[in-house]
């Protein structure tokens, strides 16, 4: 069971790191590649934007989980 949490928080850990790279800084990012460079309206951000912050947070919820859960296993384990 502790094996499969470790599993599971490396690849959250991969992934987040992916979509942390994934959002536009001041000068642009790699989400323009899909569509985010293209501005809809002057003060919001695009859809592609906004879709990749909310996956950002959901994964990085689920990795929060992961530690924790990872962690209350571990401490039972001892």
């Amino acid at each position: 069971m502790i094996l499969a949490f470790e599993i599971t928080l490396i690849v959250f850990s991969l992934l987040l790191m992916l979509l942390v790279l994934m959002h536009k800084g001041k000068g642009g990012g790699l989400s323009d590649m899909f569509g985010g460079g293209m501005q809809s309206s002057v003060g919001g951000s695009s859809v592609a934007e906004r879709n990749l912050d909310r996956i950002t947070v959901v994964v990085g919820l689920c990795w929060f989980a992961c530690i924790v859960v990872l962690g209350l296993l571990i401490k039972l384990d001892n």
